[in-house]
């Protein structure tokens, strides 16, 4: 077994320029209220690692070009296709409309595991909230469903990055699945 170089790597991977190219995951990704411009940065380079469809910034989540995002984002705020808007709800109730379903990142009543969400349900909105709260109430009532990563510890939840990358992964297991 060898390690690859950076160059063969790149050799595998879209360049920027054809970025518009790429078959996107069909998941949009609402952030609300998330505190911690490393986590958003964190996101960023997730996003990119998966492909979603766009990253909507809402409420006091901080956006680029703040230097903690775009240090821990690696230069994935240019190929992710994002754009910041206050109101989460607007976003969502947009999505909702065009078809797109809604789900929270959250532990509910009624929550689903991560991994058994079907393949039937895309294009999926994955809200996530904020690091303390998690998502709102009134974004909770706007969702078709929650999804949820179960737990084994005495910790109720991961971090907010850690968290998104469970799931966003498990998005992308899933709708690459053959029917």
């Amino acid at each position: 077994m060898r390690k690859l170089t950076h160059a063969e790597i790149s050799d595998t991977r879209p360049e920027l320029e054809n970025i518009d190219e790429v078959k996107k995951l069909p998941v949009f990704v609402v952030l609300n209220n998330i505190r911690s411009s490393y986590n958003v940065g964190s996101i960023f380079r997730t996003s990119d690692g998966v492909m979603i469809e766009k990253l909507f910034l809402c409420g006091f989540t901080p956006a680029p070009p703040k230097k903690e995002i775009l240090k821990t984002a690696l230069g994935s705020t240019e190929s992710v296709t994002w754009e910041y808007a206050e109101d989460a709800k607007e976003v969502i109730s947009k999505l909702k409309s065009e078809g797109v379903k809604i789900a929270a990142l959250e532990l509910t009543e009624g929550s689903i595991p991560h991994h058994d969400l079907p393949k039937s349900e895309f294009p999926v909105c994955l809200i996530v909230g904020n690091e303390i709260k998690g998502v709102d109430q009134e974004l909770l009532d706007l969702c078709d469903f929650a999804l949820e990563i179960p737990q084994y510890g005495i910790k109720q939840s991961l971090n907010v990055g850690v968290a998104y990358g469970i799931a966003i992964f498990e998005l992308r297991k899933i709708f690459e699945q053959k029917t």
